[in-house]
């Protein structure tokens, strides 16, 4: 015998899936037909609360359809993300703010990163603070200057700072300076970004100078960038770096040399060798001069 209440909770959800296609429907053809009215605040509700539906195939086709409406479903999309009873829709809500790219929805973005306690939420939010690029980037520098955000935020706005790139550019070259060796770090990888997309001088500089940064991350964070990028003129800086008295940077310096790959380093590297007390570093070391070889 069917349970009285199961059958109707399936005849509930089969009748609030047949309101949401009919829906999306009505919305698809308005929009094909140039009929949509924007300002009708009642049914950019109704299509935001779509994004609950249970099928994720239908969520994808109502994130599609509001970034198809843009702008105009920024507040709506924003309420949910801020407000939403229903994690499924603060993510959603999220993703889609992500397809859209609204500058205006950084502030709420900002505070759903720091707040939501759904860690996909969080992801969705730094998602599109990345994608709307340049206004994200120095809220996204307050986040990482901050001395009381889980490690993980701090993870999340680094690797935004690096997706935005070429675009954050400017901002980059002034927080280099800045007093927390957290930012710095991210700085150092997003700038590693920019110069694989334009290797230019300057850049590089700032890499290179990052190898005597007061921070053992920061030393790190730039040997590896400067390995990553195979930049040769660092060679006499790394070389300098593997008679560190850190033996954390000793042992990124020696990694970095073994990524350049140029046998100019295998002499000093086998100078460094001799003088290594470090078991760990010499087993780096010996894997370098090896690896040029």
């Amino acid at each position: 015998m069917v349970n009285s209440n199961a059958q109707s909770q399936d005849n509930s959800i089969l009748l609030a899936h047949a309101e949401t296609d009919a829906l999306l429907q009505q919305v698809t053809e308005q929009i094909d037909l140039d009929t949509f009215d924007a300002s009708d605040a009642e049914l950019l509700k109704r299509l935001v609360e779509c994004l609950g539906d249970t099928r994720g195939m239908t969520r994808l086709r109502c994130a599609e359809t509001l970034a198809e409406i843009g702008e105009d479903a920024t507040p709506f999309l924003l309420d949910a993300l801020g407000n939403h009873v229903n994690p499924v829709v603060r993510r959603a809500a999220g993703k889609t703010l992500t397809l859209i790219g609204d500058p205006t929805a950084v502030p709420n973005l900002i505070y759903a990163l720091l707040n939501d306690e759904d860690t996909v939420v969080k992801g969705s939010s730094i998602g599109a603070l990345a994608r709307i690029g340049e206004p994200s980037v120095q809220p996204l520098l307050d986040i990482l200057a901050s001395t009381d955000v889980p490690e993980s935020t701090i993870g999340h706005a680094a690797w935004a700072l690096a997706f935005i790139g070429a675009g954050a550019k400017e901002y980059l070259y002034r927080a280099i300076a800045s007093d927390s060796p957290v930012v710095r770090g991210a700085v150092v990888g997003a700038i590693a970004k920019v110069a694989q997309e334009e290797p230019k001088a300057d850049l590089f500089e700032i890499l290179v100078k990052s190898l005597t940064d007061v921070d053992v991350d920061v030393r790190c964070e730039a040997a590896a960038a400067l390995g990553n990028l195979a930049y040769k003129p660092a060679i006499p800086n790394l070389i300098e770096l593997l008679h560190h008295g850190d033996a954390e940077s000793r042992r990124a310096a020696a990694l970095s040399l073994m990524k350049v790959g140029d046998r100019i380093a295998i002499e000093p590297l086998q100078t460094a060798l001799a003088k290594e007390s470090e078991a760990a570093v010499q087993g780096v070391i010996k894997l370098a001069i090896s690896q040029i070889k």
